[in-house]
């Protein structure tokens, strides 16, 4: 018997103490890693060091977009003494402005490691909490450093930079188009602690910095964007305009965007709160899932940046396209006749001429310049629908234009060639049946004045690193060459005529020759037959070409819808002020050298 309790005992010690070696031996040689990650979770609070979202500047060097040092109020219950649960529920309830039943509820759970109280408060605040907690020597409180984004120059821009939410993460605009190059890598600080979750008494920390986002350059110019922010805000308040409007500036040799702006635009800074007061008390008025319903629908309208996606009828401005399609193909000339006799019927259909004008004898030119009807449906019918189509394909129209913005809609309303018959063609060459976006149109006419080269519009010029390195720098891009040079060259003098003698003498610059075309659209899909949108195109200096600008008033309320009545004056106001800014020599016209 005693042999045998010695054996078992020896058996029992050799498989205890050798499964207890070969646990040993797995945990310190085969996988000390798990432990050890587990002991380090024990150990160790993580605190999120956030880094800071790359800057936005205009091409003047304007700052448009920046992050501001702000402060996050966190808790660890577990970690607060039972006596203070209530005073600092009631303490920091008051400091931050938040409820206080909530915050006592939070407080509450004792089991609690980190409880959320209060995002982004500014420095005061963090102040007034970090001395409480001294005080009242109150543990379990924390007060972590953060960044909340900001727009310095406030209501400016809205559409174009978009805005972040709660994370810092681009939503709308350059913010999220350019989310990746903006958003840094965040740092972290690790900080020991013991078994109970509490602080140790030692200094233990370690630190891995955070790394800033890159910054962008825009093409955009502060100035030229204040001054067309400016005169379209004026313009759609004088013309009470019911759908806001469209103002862009363009850089007709490289694509570069100068300007854009829809109005009324929102505040970056607030873009939840809905800039349309009519609106925004239709929508208080309602409750629950209504007024949910309804409040999105008016921020994503008014977050739209109804430049690059909308579709519009271009009305007149287009005879621009068709005039430098039959002009380039050969199918007439500038000094070709045509004759209006205030109407013209086609397939049956009668079509008038603007306003009731009976224009007689006129030469292409002359139709242009009074921007009449039947000359161009006249024209549309020389050139053909398969040439027709074919331009309206190579001006870009049918596309999106690839512009580094998000929203852009991706494909225009249009008639191809086997849909297109004698009716079609005549309503689509003095603009109508088609819709194509405002930033199509103005490409298409940089194409027409430029040489003939389409460019590839853009708004961000570079992506600079923290440490100033380029990261990325835009070139201007020719998609394609759609007319001759000598083409081109000829509508730059039609369109100035269209200035100094047709409908857009008030898009005239006193010292610059300035080539233009009007356009009064009627809105086809409207319920109000008499809904129009307003439009003016102005190019200067013509002679040689820099800046294009569009400006379109959609359903304008005033004592007149027409476009080069309403929109060239406000084309003229922009360009006044951006020539002599970029340093454009002056130049008399022929009737100003006469005066």
């Amino acid at each position: 018997m005693r042999r045998r309790m010695r054996f078992l005992a020896a058996v029992l010690a050799v498989v205890c103490f050798g499964g207890l070696l070969a646990r040993l031996y797995w945990l310190q040689v085969r996988d000390p890693e798990g432990y050890a990650a587990r002991a380090a979770d024990q150990q160790l609070r993580e605190a999120v060091l956030p880094a800071a979202r790359g800057e936005i500047f205009s091409s003047d060097g304007t700052l448009l977009a920046a992050s501001e040092t702000c402060w996050t109020i966190r808790a660890a219950p577990r970690e607060l003494a039972d006596e203070l649960v209530e005073p600092a529920a009631r303490a920091l309830s008051e400091i931050l402005d938040i409820d206080y039943a909530e915050t006592l509820e939070k407080l509450s759970q004792r089991s609690s490691n980190d409880c959320l109280l209060r995002r982004r408060v500014d420095r005061e605040t963090a102040d007034a909490v970090r001395a409480w907690c001294r005080e009242q020597g109150a543990e379990g409180v924390q007060i972590r450093q953060d960044t909340k984004r900001v727009y310095p120059q406030g209501d400016f821009m809205g559409g174009i930079l978009g805005f972040t939410n709660v994370d810092n993460a681009g939503l709308w605009g350059l913010e999220l188009e350019y989310d990746t190059a903006l958003t840094g890598r965040n740092g972290k600080i690790l900080t020991a602690k013991d078994a109970w979750g509490y602080d140790m008494p030692t200094h233990y920390q370690t630190l891995v910095e955070a790394v800033p986002g890159c910054s962008l350059t825009l093409t955009i110019d502060a100035s030229i964007q204040h001054w067309l922010e400016s005169a379209m805000d004026a313009a759609v308040r004088e013309h009470n305009v019911a759908k806001r409007g469209v103002g862009i500036v363009m850089d007709v040799q490289t694509g570069a965007i100068l300007a854009m702006t829809s109005q009324p635009d929102y505040d970056p800074n607030t873009p939840r709160l809905l800039i349309d007061e009519e609106r925004r008390a239709e929508v208080d008025a309602l409750t629950g899932e209504a007024r949910s319903a309804a409040l999105q629908e008016a921020q994503q309208t008014q977050w739209r940046n109804k430049a690059i996606s909308d579709l519009y009828e271009p009305g007149s401005v287009f005879k621009l396209i068709t005039a430098a399609a039959a002009l380039d193909t050969g199918a007439c000339r500038a000094d070709d006749t045509f004759v209006c006799a205030g109407k013209i019927n086609v397939a049956g259909t009668r079509f008038r001429c603007a306003n009731g004008h009976i224009h007689g004898v006129e030469t292409f030119a002359q139709g242009l310049a009074v921007s009449c009807n039947p000359c161009f449906i006249q024209i549309g019918a020389r050139l053909g629908k398969e040439n027709f189509c074919n331009y309206f394909e190579a001006f870009g129209l049918r596309e999106g234009t690839g512009i580094d913005l998000p929203g852009e809609i991706r494909r225009s309303e249009y008639y191809t060639a086997d849909q297109m018959g004698p009716v079609e063609l005549a309503s689509c060459s003095f603009g109508q049946s088609s819709k194509v976006s405002y930033l199509q149109m103005l490409t298409a006419v940089c194409a027409i004045v430029n040489g003939g080269n389409l460019m590839q519009p853009y708004v961000v010029q570079r992506i600079t690193a923290p440490d100033g390195t380029v990261v990325q720098e835009t070139e201007p891009v020719v998609k394609r060459r759609v007319l001759r040079p000598e083409t081109s060259e000829t509508m730059r003098t039609l369109m100035e005529g269209v200035v100094t003698s047709g409908t857009g003498k008030n898009a005239a610059v006193a010292g610059y020759r300035v080539g233009g075309k009007s356009g009064t659209s009627q809105k086809l899909d409207s319920e109000d037959a008499g809904a129009r949108i307003s439009s003016f195109v102005a190019v200067a200096p013509i002679e040689a070409p820099r800046l294009a600008v569009l400006v379109c008033l959609d359903e304008p309320h005033s004592w007149s819808t027409s476009g080069g009545t309403l929109s060239g004056p406000v084309c003229a106001e922009v360009l006044a002020k951006a020539l002599p800014y970029l340093a454009a020599e002056p130049r008399q016209t022929e009737e100003e050298s006469k005066m």
